[in-house]
């Protein structure tokens, strides 16, 4: 009896040895996106541990499958394919989940585990469907840019000091704030990670100067290849302030320049990471385009009656920034520049939103020449562009342009009538003042811009979000608001339709 006992004791302790050594995680929780009237992507990563280590999170091979249900008791129910966790797409489990009703709630939750039997199950989480062109309702969504996690944690350098306050290991206190007005959809603009942060030279400054550097693995060194850019989501995403916000709410993505490969950057530009590895760890990393089919990141969605969203694409088919501005030269190409106006023009939709990663209306830094607002860089396509806004009518239809890219929030308008929101930095420290129309260093020095909201100086600027809401009254509305970090209302805008 007395080795049999041992002899169970021993099985036992090699049984739950060998369940722990199968343990799979989802250190970066589940999460939603590119959401339809009948479909959605539905995405998470296994991992191997729960916590970072060394600044990562090491991911798990394994098989999954998602399952979603118009209750949250899930019956009745139904289930993705069975997908396989490897190390060629980061341990990233990603499908699109199509014949959804629209404007519904749906739950969903993950059935991972490292055999085929799954046998883990996720907390549930949840996303809405677009109405859709035939329904009217009011629908929401919070407009982020400027995500920076080394500013957040470690400080902006010689300028700010590092996030301080007692919530600091749940991350960005301006995610708590939108989740708190339970949008229906969450946009990053771009700017999602920073590769290039820290920078080689600023690390050392930091160090020189007593600073701590971040622990983590940096080394003083910007990312330069593909396990360094996965890290970065990595961290991101595992802190509890997103895996809160992802599980209520689906998300939309757009890249800019240094979640692609570096400050600036257009295809040419120096730099380790090559282009289409910019293009490729994007469409990874983020629930932006079919897992099954690629496809171009480039878009238009239909959110209700009222609301149509267009989604462009700022890096993959931009010429040379220093190439001289003229008529040939194009931030957009060609193909999706055409895609833009045709699909414009079809829209019946009672309000029609450009979001673009980069400003259009401005004004900026003078001595910029990666957007459609400097004149040494795409001035020309984007005048054009305002051009034929004009002459199509388009202002009458309810026409605006909401932007990232900047790390200060603004409403301005155009000499030519069309209006832009600059949702600004979702990071305090990652903002800034912003420029004033007249600025002699501006892109705007004669003053045409008119600014009815702006963060124009050191002590107006904070990181916070735009909230933008449309309802379908008579007439339907749109509601532009301003909030910084915390939740603050900072200006407020409402556009009764035309």
């Amino acid at each position: 009896m007395r080795f049999f006992g041992y002899f169970s004791i021993l099985s036992l302790l090699v049984l739950t040895s060998c369940s722990e050594k199968e343990k799979i995680f989802l250190a970066q929780g589940i999460m939603s996106g590119e959401a339809t009237e009948n479909s959605i992507i539905l995405q998470a990563r296994l991992t191997s541990a729960d916590t970072l280590i060394a600044g990562d999170i090491p991911g798990a091979a394994g098989f999954g499958k998602f399952e979603v249900s118009e209750n949250s008791g899930f019956n009745p129910s139904g289930f993705s394919g069975l997908m396989k966790a490897d190390a060629a797409k980061d341990h990233i489990l990603k499908c699109r989940f199509e014949g959804l009703k629209p404007g519904t709630r749906y739950h969903f939750r993950l059935h991972y585990g490292s055999s085929e039997k799954t046998g883990q199950i996720s907390d549930p989480a949840t996303f809405k469907t677009n109405l859709g062109k035939s329904m009217e309702g009011e629908s929401s969504f919070a407009v982020v840019t400027g995500m920076n996690y080394y500013h957040f944690h470690y400080g902006k350098y010689d300028r700010k000091l590092a996030y301080s306050g007692a919530d600091k290991h749940l991350g960005y206190p301006a995610l708590k704030a939108i989740l708190d007005f339970r949008p229906d959809y969450f946009i990053g603009t771009g700017d999602n990670v920073y590769f290039d942060h820290p920078s080689a030279r600023n690390f050392k400054n930091s160090i020189d100067r007593g600073k701590d550097p971040h622990p983590g693995g940096y080394e003083g060194k910007e990312v330069i290849d593909e396990t360094g850019m996965r890290r970065k989501y990595h961290e991101q995403f595992f802190q509890p302030r997103f895996k809160d916000l992802f599980k209520n709410v689906a998300t939309y993505w757009e890249k800019d320049d240094h979640d692609y490969r570096v400050n600036d950057a257009d295809p040419f530009t120096d730099f380790p990471i090559a282009h289409h590895l910019g293009i490729k760890n994007f469409k990874e990393q983020v629930p932006v385009a079919d897992p099954e089919h690629g496809g171009k990141t480039y878009r238009t969605r239909r959110i209700n009656r009222d609301l149509q969203l267009w989604f462009v694409e700022g890096r993959d088919y931009r010429d040379a920034n220093a190439s001289p501005d003229g008529p040939d030269k194009t931030l957009w190409g060609k193909a999706q520049l055409s895609w833009l106006q045709s699909t414009l023009l079809e829209s019946d939709a009672t309000f029609k939103i450009l979001v673009s990663p980069t400003p259009m209306v401005g004004p900026d830094d003078a001595s910029k020449r990666d957007n459609h607002v400097n004149p040494m860089g795409f001035k020309h396509e984007g005048e054009a562009f305002f051009d034929w806004i004009v002459e199509n009518n388009l202002l009458s239809k309810n026409f605006y342009i909401i932007c990232g890219d900047r790390h200060w929030q603004y409403h301005a308008r155009h000499p030519k009538g069309i209006e832009e929101f600059s949702c600004g930095a979702l990071v305090d420290n990652n903002s800034r003042a912003g420029r004033l129309a007249g600025d002699p260093d501006s892109t705007d020095p004669e003053g045409k811009i008119v600014q009815y909201y702006i963060q124009g100086t050191e002590e107006q600027a904070s990181g916070g979000f735009l909230l933008v809401k449309n309802t379908s009254g008579d007439p339907p509305e749109l509601h532009f608001d301003f909030y910084n970090e915390t939740g603050k209302l900072l200006y407020n805008t409402v556009k009764k339709a035309k």
